[in-house]
């Protein structure tokens, strides 16, 4: 019973992290990546259609991305969806082609990302206490209704400690890594 607890929380504490990432992967940091377009989408013959079903997105270099729409007649539709986008982007068209410069960030923006990027993290480990909490509710139930004793109660709720602190970590280190890509020029 208590190893299920474990586990659960482990699962739930491995999907913050992934949450984590994913959310960081959004913010854009000086080079291009095609991840920075996931959001947006395009009005598709009155459906929204997510922007890397209608066209094949490439990074030809650190600046820039680009877009090589499938239907011709889409160009406008596409760049309308990305001028749209809180991104700050402007989108070039060229034929079938549309090239997305990434301007140089700021100092002060590189800031203002960081704090972003804090929040973030901050978010993911107030997730990964709340599942300690749940866990740790979880092991008082089973003791309180007699299912295991107060020593196996509170070696449980050590390791589930252990297992919060190396989760915790992760954040750290991922926040990290995100924060060096930011600040670096």
């Amino acid at each position: 019973m208590i190893n299920e607890i474990k586990q659960d929380a482990q699962e739930r504490m491995a999907k913050s992290i992934e949450s984590l990432k994913i959310s960081l992967n959004k913010i854009r940091t000086g080079r291009a990546h095609r991840s920075l377009l996931d959001n947006i989408v395009v009005e598709y013959y009155g459906m929204d259609t997510p922007l890397n079903q209608v066209g094949n997105i490439t990074v030809p270099d650190a600046r820039t991305l680009a877009i090589t729409v499938f239907d011709k007649g889409m160009i406008g539709a596409v760049e309308k969806a990305i001028l749209k986008s809180d991104l700050g982007l402007n989108p070039s068209s060229q034929g079938t082609l549309i090239r997305i410069p990434l301007p140089a960030l700021t100092e002060e923006r590189r800031k203002e990302l960081v704090k972003v990027v804090r929040g973030e993290a901050e978010v993911s480990k107030v997730a990964i206490r709340n599942i300690r909490r749940d866990a740790n509710s979880d092991v008082k139930a089973l003791n309180k209704e007699k299912e295991i004793s107060d020593d196996e109660m509170h070696r449980a709720e050590d390791e589930v400690q252990k297992i919060t602190d190396i989760f915790i970590k992760q954040v750290d280190e991922t926040l990290a890594v995100k924060e060096k890509e930011l600040m670096e020029i």
